[in-house]
């Protein structure tokens, strides 16, 4: 069976119409129905449940917000806002670079932060799709707070999703960085490779950014050839996936390959390798222990499926 492709789908309407009004942005904020999800370090607040923990405007300010909120849209006619939640206690002497699976913030007890990724087959598909967009909304903020024209600060405008130089006056737009992810194929066998660093035995299709002036088609032929030395013919435009980590859009491609024979990049890839239908379904099956699947709800474990049911 195919498997769903995640974060696509989301609850919120994003009501874009009401971003700019200054007027319904300030009755909204003060809206007694209106909800807060919660973000601390790129994890989200959820119940035990799980499901997103939306926060009143009252449980939001206990919580110690940094920044403006920022709004998500309306859901069933309600505003929905995103915020960053500040270091606390001991969470400021914390290692940023590990995070526990559950942190639980003192003034908002029985929650608790979540990193997206551990909740991709928990949470729901349309809380999963709004945790996504609040995260990687926030990401841009942090990573734009300086103009990158003049290097003067900006300031957030159009309820988060505009930021607006104070020097110069350029409007900077939420930013989002296309990658080309390729099902390359010859005759009944797929290329697979690993990137440095990855748990053992995991493999997954090739993937890359693209780069100004390319088309898709000429993306995936230069990072396949880049990494592996291999001529691709046919490209094909399968589906697409955003990616909050920390914000892609991935392009899903099936490539059909001219050559076999691997040249490797070390600096790209640790290894690639050619892999049969059979071996790819056994992988799948977990009857190989040694050689880790794509990871279920992501668009290469969905092109393998595709392609191992025909249907590309």
């Amino acid at each position: 069976m195919v498997s769903k492709i995640l974060f696509g789908n989301s609850r919120i309407e994003r009501a874009a119409h009401l971003r700019n009004d200054a007027k319904d942005q300030a009755t909204m904020l003060i809206k007694e129905s209106t909800r807060f999800m919660a973000l601390w370090r790129g994890n989200v607040l959820v119940t035990k449940t799980p499901e997103i923990a939306w926060l009143t405007r009252e449980e939001a300010k206990k919580a110690g917000p940094r920044g403006d909120p920022l709004f998500l849209g309306i859901e069933d006619g309600q505003p929905r806002y995103s915020i960053e939640i500040s270091d606390w206690g001991e969470a400021k002497n914390s290692d940023r670079s590990f995070e526990p699976s559950e942190v639980v913030h003192p003034a908002l007890p029985g929650s608790v932060f979540r990193d997206i990724r551990s909740l991709m087959h928990t949470l729901p598909d349309a809380d999963l799709g709004d945790a996504g967009t609040a995260k990687s909304l926030l990401h841009w903020h942090n990573s734009h707070r300086y103009c990158g024209f003049c290097g003067s600060k900006t300031t957030l405008t159009h309820a988060g999703w505009h930021r607006l130089c104070q020097k110069c006056n350029r409007m900077g737009f939420p930013h989002i960085e296309p990658v080309v992810i390729m099902l390359v194929t010859c005759a009944n066998q797929t290329l697979l490779g690993r990137s440095h660093g990855w748990p053992a035995g995991m493999f997954s299709l090739l993937a890359g950014f693209m780069e100004p002036g390319e088309t898709i088609a000429e993306a995936v032929r230069r990072e396949v050839m880049e990494e592996t030395g291999i001529n691709i013919g046919k490209v094909k435009v399968l589906d697409d996936q955003p990616w909050p980590f920390p914000g892609s859009l991935m392009i899903g491609c099936h490539a059909e390959a001219l050559s076999q024979s691997i040249n490797l990049d070390p600096v790209e890839l640790e290894s690639a390798l050619w892999v049969s239908r059979e071996r790819v379904l056994e992988t799948l099956d977990g009857a190989d222990p040694d050689f880790w699947p794509a990871r279920t709800g992501s668009i290469a474990r969905n092109l393998l499926d595709r392609w191992l049911e025909n249907s590309i």
